[in-house]
């Protein structure tokens, strides 16, 4: 591992302490060998001014929600560093009363609250401290001679402690460890099963103390043969396997009983470890970290086979788990897996957002690795299972449970929608994601896939009249987010204006084409999904064309009312499995790419109107947007229609000829 730090970017922090401190802490976020998603913590002990004018010793540590890649001087919380070190003398506290002592300690009671280990931080007698959750560190640690080997490694240079609880009790251990330290005759401090500590005077060298002792690690593993002896191997999914996912999404949020997302990771790394004929020995020991345990549970579920019996075991296994453990007091979790070990193909990531999903992948490409490291070096020994128990069920963890935080709408769900680029289509993407869903979004413009940079949308290039195509597209969302709930086929084109007398034949194909066949071809690729979805919708966007023709479009409303006569049959068809099918008829949108200037002025004039007039010409004087249709599409995705089928709702402002 290399230091990061660059004097030429470190110009631009040097104005105060806290500013290096934002500077140093990034250099540590952006290797995610050292921390991951908002795991480690960094601290500055300096000064502030009260209202006063008076100067406070405060100690600004990292703050709870901040991510150390990307953390500002806001992510610092200010504290009373007096009042920590005092903290630290006491015999005991539970970790609910630090939380409130942490808060009281606070000099901006508008900063967010500070990091669990604040007190350890304030006992350190450095300016600057640094704590990370090193891979290699913990892959050694995690290790039945884990504790001699890295002795063996730095001798007198660091203090070796044994794992315990994170919080106020390990605060009090490396208090009470450190009394008689001549802390400047130490580089760091390593907690066993948990990660090291770095600190000086300085904050370049206490970051670069951290970089030196990892890549002490790094360079006894890589002696010992080790460092790059991951197993790998290239793995490709059929559509059995696709489908499989799908219906292990669907089994696991019932068991979480509420919508869940999951996603296949099939690289050479996950691969590689799904392969290993030990790898349901070695993935059901534990985690490189405790920490990790309020992400991916203690251990993942092993799937081979058809996964649903696994699932199932997995769940009843993990019931009784807490019952051995459980004091008496503690409320369980639900008792589905958050990750799994695909034997033979990689691994899957169950989550409730798009967000934790990633962070359970990324935990889980780092864990295989230290694990395959550990057992190498002499066999992967986690922690004991009550030691694992006690962090997943920590009582600041069980807390949170008491805050009835309602999560969005469509917090799990997975929206797929085609023509979704632009206009009405990128209006649907847009609030299905506000509403919280994941979205696959189809377009047949390769700006699809630069278009949305929210990783809950996956923006895939699709010409959907080609079966294959959207056969692909629809099997490479379904791996990103585990499967597919509702459909909004929105794709098409306005054709040009011809009388029948005159229609050309292949304008009249192009229309039924894209217009009717390819919702055909979209709503059969995506019913095998749909059926193993979560309250699953079709929603067609149709036109005011099928109740209200008009003259010189009639290959547009011939297809148009086609789509709707084939969605009327689908409500009746697909019933049965639970699948609602509704359609709207949008009119007059005019955010929309088939309405530009030139246009709409064309078309006012020929009303003998005002473009402003023309854009309100119906009932209730108002424009009609691609928002508004979004709307109505999401409201036919949601609960709140769970009821309704066969549907067609007009959506123009009330169109005279339409009511």
């Amino acid at each position: 591992m290399e230091s990061r730090w660059q004097d030429s970017e470190a110009t631009a922090f040097q104005d105060t302490d806290l500013a290096l401190r934002v500077y140093t802490s990034r250099l540590l976020g952006l290797d995610d060998d050292l921390v991951l998603h908002g795991g480690g913590n960094t601290s500055v002990k300096s000064s502030s001014t009260d209202i006063f004018g008076e100067n406070r010793e405060t100690l600004f540590v990292k703050g709870s929600g901040w991510d150390l890649k990307t953390i500002e001087a806001p992510g610092f919380a200010p504290c009373d560093l007096a009042y920590l070190q005092k903290l630290a003398a006491l015999e005991a506290m539970t970790d609910s009363d630090m939380m409130r002592q942490l808060r009281l300690s606070l000099l901006d009671p508008a900063a967010p609250t500070p990091s669990v280990e604040a007190i350890l931080h304030a006992i350190i007698p450095f300016k600057f401290v640094d704590h990370t959750h090193t891979d290699s560190v913990v892959a050694v640690s995690n290790t039945a001679g884990g504790q001699e080997i890295l002795q063996d490694i730095f001798s007198d240079e660091v203090l070796l402690l044994p794992y315990i609880m994170p919080g106020f009790v390990l605060a009090r251990q490396v208090f009470q460890k450190t009394r008689n330290t001549d802390w400047a005759s130490i580089k760091g401090i390593f907690l066993m099963h948990h990660g090291l500590f770095t600190f000086h005077d300085e904050a370049r060298t206490s970051y670069e103390n951290m970089i030196m002792l990892v890549s002490r690690v790094e360079e006894f593993l890589a002696y010992q043969g080790i460092l790059d002896n991951a197993a790998e191997k290239e793995s490709k999914p059929v559509r059995e396997d696709v489908l499989q996912l799908a219906r292990m999404r669907r089994l696991v949020s019932d068991l979480a009983e509420r919508p869940m997302l999951a996603r296949y990771n099939g690289s050479p790394s996950a691969a590689g470890f799904a392969c290993l004929k030990n790898a349901c020995d070695i993935a059901t020991r534990g985690p490189i970290t405790p920490d990790h345990t309020i992400h991916t549970k203690i251990k993942p579920v092993i799937i081979d086979g058809q996964g649903s019996e696994e699932i199932k075991t997995y769940a009843d296994e993990y019931k009784n788990y807490f019952a051995r453990n459980n004091p008496g007091d503690l409320t369980c979790l639900d008792p589905a897996p958050r990750l799994g070990v695909w034997l033979n193909r990689g691994l899957v990531s169950f989550a409730q957002n798009a967000k934790r999903l990633g962070v359970i992948q990324d935990i889980s490409e780092h864990t295989i690795k230290a694990i395959q490291w550990g057992e190498a070096l002499g066999g992967w020994q986690a922690l004991p299972e009550k030691d694992l128990f006690e962090v997943e069920y920590w009582e600041l963890e069980q807390a949170k449970l008491k805050k009835t935080v309602a999560a969005p709408a469509m917090e799990g769900k997975v929206t797929l929608v085609s023509g979704a680029a632009s206009g009405i289509g990128r209006a649907c993407v847009d609030e299905f994601v506000e509403q919280g869903a994941c979205v696959i979004a189809l377009d047949i413009n390769p700006v699809v896939t630069s278009t949305f940079s929210d990783p809950r949308v996956s923006g895939l290039v699709c010409d959907v009249t080609n079966e294959a195509a959207i056969q692909c597209a629809i099997e490479q969302g379904v791996l990103q987010f585990g499967g597919l709930d509702t459909l909004v086929s929105n794709a098409g084109v306005f054709t040009a204006s011809q009388a029948l007398s005159d229609m050309e034949t292949a304008e009249w194909e192009r229309s039924l084409d894209l217009n009717l066949t390819s919702h055909m071809k979209l709503l059969r690729a995506s019913l095998p999904y749909l059926r193993d979805g979560i309250d699953p919708a079709v929603v067609i966007i149709a036109s005011k064309n099928v109740p209200a023709p008009g003259p010189g479009a009639g290959a547009y409303s011939a297809a148009k009312a086609g789509l709707t006569q084939m969605a009327r049959v689908a409500a009746l068809e697909l019933g049965g499995d639970g699948i609602r099918v509704n359609v709207i008829h949008p009119n007059a949108v005019f955010d929309t790419g088939v309405w530009d200037e030139e246009t709409l002025n064309q078309r006012a004039a020929h009303y003998g109107l005002s473009v402003e007039e023309y854009k309100t010409s119906n009932v209730l004087k108002k424009e009609v947007s691609s928002r508004d249709v979004a709307v109505l599409a999401r409201l036919f995705a949601g609960y709140e229609t769970s009821a309704t089928t066969g549907a067609q709702v007009p959506i123009d402002g009330g169109n005279d000829r339409v009511i």
